[in-house]
């Protein structure tokens, strides 16, 4: 492999530069904050534990500091950004900066939401500096479409990198902490500086890890009949289960009647499941459907 450029990455001077060059003001609106420390997108690099055999997919590479980074050590990368000027400036920045690895960068200009599809091989990580207003949609979004992705390293605001790794019993345990754990071993990784951003956010940084599941949790029912109990349970959060789920199972003693099949007290409330007991109790209200006379 032919090593990149010792300057290849881009520091302060160089973001402001093409930032004033392609008209380009952070908007808070797609919630955009521009590393501009090389030292960072590094340490980012090595935290997410990146190989030279890997396959990353970037969300949000903006004017592609990560992204420069991601292709010092990873086989390819697929960035995939919104924003139609920093998407039609990208590939000049990588062809320009790191020319001996431009042909293994992709672009997909496109809403992370909306991506179902990624050119070449089956992404293997997905590494990311994830917009703010937008960040646990999109990661849950990856995580379902693209399971070849075995290895996650997401940068947020650090109230949200503390929910996605929050465990049962947590004050900030909930509906994102529950989503991710139901694909990945999950845990902080770090914090992030205010400083090493351009705008400064007003708000602090950490990295959260994500590591896929070796097995799936074993279950009948579907995520998607999961993820409807988990939403129902946090929706009324300082109720009990028995209550919470209501409408969810059709009445309070349906509700209760799931519960105590599942093993889980219906005085409970769903701060303190895990991950397997909201699957338990999918599982006994669909075979309690099943069952339910015509």
């Amino acid at each position: 492999m032919t090593s990149p450029t010792p300057d290849a990455l881009l520091g302060p001077a160089d973001i402001r530069e093409l930032a004033a060059a392609l008209g380009v003001r952070p908007t808070k609106q797609r919630g955009q904050n521009f590393v501009i420390d090389a030292n960072t997108v590094r340490r980012i690099v090595r935290t997410a534990d990146v190989r030279p055999d890997d396959v990353v997919v970037e969300v949000g590479p903006g004017l592609g500091s990560l992204t420069l980074a991601l292709l010092e050590v990873a086989d390819r990368v697929t960035a995939v950004e919104i924003d139609d000027v920093l998407a039609g400036a990208l590939p000049a920045t990588i062809a320009a900066r790191m020319p001996e690895r431009a042909e293994r960068f992709a672009l997909v200009h496109s809403d992370a939401m909306h991506v179902t599809e990624l050119p070449g091989p089956p992404p293997t990580a997905l590494v990311a500096n994830l917009p703010y207003n937008v960040a646990v949609p999109v990661l849950l979004h990856m995580l379902a479409t693209f399971p070849s992705i075995r290895r996650t390293l997401v940068m947020v605001q650090s109230e949200v990198a503390d929910r996605l790794a929050a465990a049962p019993g947590s004050k900030v345990y909930g509906v994102p902490s529950v989503k991710a754990n139901w694909y990945a071993e999950v845990k902080r990784a770090g914090a992030i500086g205010r400083n090493v951003f351009w705008p400064a956010p007003n708000v602090d940084s950490g990295l959260v890890s994500l590591v896929r599941r070796t097995e799936p949790i074993k279950t009948t029912a579907s995520r998607r009949e999961v993820f409807a109990v988990v939403d129902a349970a946090f929706a009324q959060r300082r109720k009990t289960l028995r209550a919470a789920l209501a409408g969810w199972a059709g009445s309070a003693a349906a509700a209760e009647v799931a519960l105590v099949a599942a093993g889980v007290s219906p005085q409970a409330r769903g701060e303190s499941l895990t991950v397997e007991e909201f699957t338990r109790i999918a599982e006994h209200k669909a075979t309690a459907d099943h069952e339910e006379p015509e």
